[in-house]
């Protein structure tokens, strides 16, 4: 009879094994990198936590996380940004993924790190670990081989383009009111400008050109656009027009959106300006006054959220109206999260003090941590789920009630890969 082999060993992954932690990430990934992708990769790996499974002496697991603020309704907390998640094709189906997991948690929890988020590629295993959906993205087109036509009229300051290096200086101040709006946003340094939201090379289109950035105001920056493009193709059958691909825009008003989408709709050489990750309500297509000159080509869940310390994050974030439930929180990955506990929280809650106490008192609401994780931040309904017959209302409005105290002014938006 054969030896069950011995669960792998969950450990820091040290400096000198990031090439292993390489290497394993272009096996699971089907990637290979070269030089320069590597060595970005490494300055990467260096600044995140990591863990690995070690099993006869081999990295057959890599996990690493960022050390985020995300923004959250009120305010923002410390967030494990998860990424570089993999598992050796020899070990998977091995509890590996849970086990590092695991190990995770108990790291957020010793360093007050409430939550954890990732881009999920495979959404059903991440569920299955707690994460839920929080922010979802809209991807939209413009037909721009004709002047852009809206309803109301652009703001008629003027525009200039950037250099890259001047990004964090004079669009950092825009960005970070935009993070105090909207929650799902993380906190971004120079180092995070450069090597995520700027790069010279796009990593997932090679024909598109390097970042440009135009600006609205002069100071403080009203708004700006980052952008690539991509020249067309006159020798194709199809005549394909030159692609305007929209990273980043942000405003401090609607008109000085209007400025900036015209902006890049007039780019010379160019017939389609595509935006592939936008807010559900970004404004837009209601400004537009021609709808089938924007459309909305797809709609898709961004961050998925992770609550390691529910009471912490419950008790942390803003509250739109008063609210007194009892939830019943399933979480079978972190104990001190599974239970029944009363809320009691309101607008006042941030002088007055939330709570999020135990109780013997009957639940009003029995929900999973993930779909508590997927309203936390006010994008998604409790209601609606428990119409789908996944979160129980055993008090008739509880599921209202609770939405109502957890909505926000805006939806909550999340553009940041990682």
């Amino acid at each position: 009879m054969s030896t069950p082999p011995a669960a792998p060993d969950i450990r820091e992954v040290p400096e000198a094994h990031l090439g292993r932690a390489l290497d394993l990430a272009s096996l699971v990934f089907h990637e290979s990198y070269d030089k320069e992708e590597r060595d970005r990769y490494r300055r990467l790996l260096r600044r995140c936590d990591r863990l690995g499974a070690y099993a006869d002496g081999q990295l057959v697991g890599l996990l690493a996380a960022h050390r985020l603020r995300l923004s959250v309704p009120g305010g923002q907390l410390p967030c494990a940004g998860l990424t570089f998640v993999c598992v050796a094709p020899t070990h998977r189906r091995r509890g590996v993924l849970s086990s590092m997991l695991a190990q995770l948690w108990r790291d957020c929890a010793a360093q007050g790190r409430p939550l954890a988020a990732l881009w999920a590629s495979e959404a059903a295993i991440y569920g299955r670990q707690g994460f839920g959906a929080a922010t979802h993205l809209t991807t939209l087109e413009i037909d721009s081989t004709r002047p852009l036509a809206l309803r109301l009229t652009p703001d008629p300051g003027p525009l200039r383009l950037l250099d890259a290096a001047q990004a964090p200086d004079l669009l950092g101040p825009r960005y970070e009111a935009s993070r105090s709006r909207r929650a799902g946003r993380p906190a971004r340094d120079r180092l995070w400008w450069r090597e995520q939201v700027l790069p010279e090379e796009d990593e997932d289109d090679d024909e598109l050109g390097p970042p440009r950035i135009v600006m609205s105001g002069q100071d403080p920056c009203t708004g700006y656009a980052i952008y690539r493009t991509r020249g067309g193709d006159d020798n194709d059958n199809n005549n394909t027009p030159g692609l305007v691909e929209v990273q980043e825009l942000e405003s401090d008003s609607a008109p000085v959106a209007a400025a900036l989408w015209s902006y890049l709709a007039a780019i010379d050489l160019t017939g389609r300006v595509r935006a592939w990750g936008r807010p559900a309500d970004d404004p837009l297509p209601l400004i537009s006054a021609d709808r089938d000159q924007v459309r909305i080509t797809r709609q898709f869940p961004a961050l998925w959220l992770r609550l390691v310390d529910v009471r912490a994050a419950l008790t942390a974030r803003a509250w739109a109206e008063p609210v007194d439930l009892v939830l019943e929180v399933r979480d079978e990955a972190v104990p001190s999260n599974d239970g029944r506990f009363r809320l009691t929280a309101g607008p006042d809650g941030a002088r007055d003090g939330n709570r999020y106490e135990p109780t013997t008192d009957p639940a009003d609401l029995v929900l999973d941590v993930r779909d508590l994780a997927a309203c936390y931040l006010g994008g998604t309904g409790l209601w609606p789920l428990a119409q789908a017959g996944l979160v129980t209302e055993n008090t008739p409005g509880a599921a209202r009630r609770l939405d109502a105290a957890l909505r926000t002014e805006l939806l909550p938006f999340t553009h940041d890969e990682f």
